[in-house]
């Protein structure tokens, strides 16, 4: 579900003060019908702003359900946020089940071999500093960015929306990737919850 979902094109923006952002996230938690749900996961802008404080209050009956991923990039401005972001989780008893580096260097289209065009490993650094469990590297990968430029082509026949997308980024490089980090994530999260 998204906010951009319910905008008249596609090309419009969200220009909302605080009120209108926590009245829809108030809607999208109670409003939506999620179905039986394993897992929400709910991507919100980096920092610490309105968005934060409403999801933890119109949360707050499952907050010992609750947990954070810290996603950032290699750069220090990222890094600055991702500490910020992470202080954040501390203060209001978030637990953080790790840190993931995005556009952590570049897969070649032609070779599949990456190449660190940025700085790598501030992720990792920061998440071996704080104490924080490093859920792993993606790279910016032109092979995701035209599946997913591709990826509004109707579905085969029998294959539910999306799948086909899915399944064809499983096989590239960056796709085991992100297996791996998905992998790291779901055994952190089983680990928290068996000591729970």
């Amino acid at each position: 579900m998204s906010v951009g979902f319910l905008l008249k094109s596609k090309g419009d923006s969200v220009v909302w003060r605080g009120p209108k952002k926590n009245a829809m996230i108030r809607q999208f938690l109670s409003d939506v019908r999620w179905g039986d749900l394993d897992y929400l996961v709910i991507d919100t802008p980096p920092g610490t702003s309105d968005e934060h404080l409403s999801l933890l209050e119109h949360l707050s009956p499952v907050h010992d359900r609750l947990s954070a991923v810290i996603v950032t990039t290699p750069q220090a401005v990222a890094l600055m946020d991702a500490m910020k972001s992470l202080s954040f989780t501390r203060a209001v008893k978030l637990p953080v089940l790790g840190i993931v580096e995005n556009m952590s260097g570049y897969v070649c289209p032609c070779c599949g071999e990456i190449s660190n065009v940025f700085s790598t490993g501030g992720g990792e650094e920061l998440a071996r500093r704080e104490g924080v469990p490093f859920l792993g590297a993606l790279p910016v990968d032109t092979e995701l960015v035209s599946l997913l430029d591709g990826g509004s082509q109707p579905p085969e026949a029998g294959e539910p929306h999306g799948f086909s997308l899915a399944k064809r980024y499983e096989e590239t490089p960056s796709g085991k990737l992100f297996k791996k980090v998905l992998d790291t994530l779901l055994d952190t999260l089983l680990r928290r919850i068996s000591t729970d």
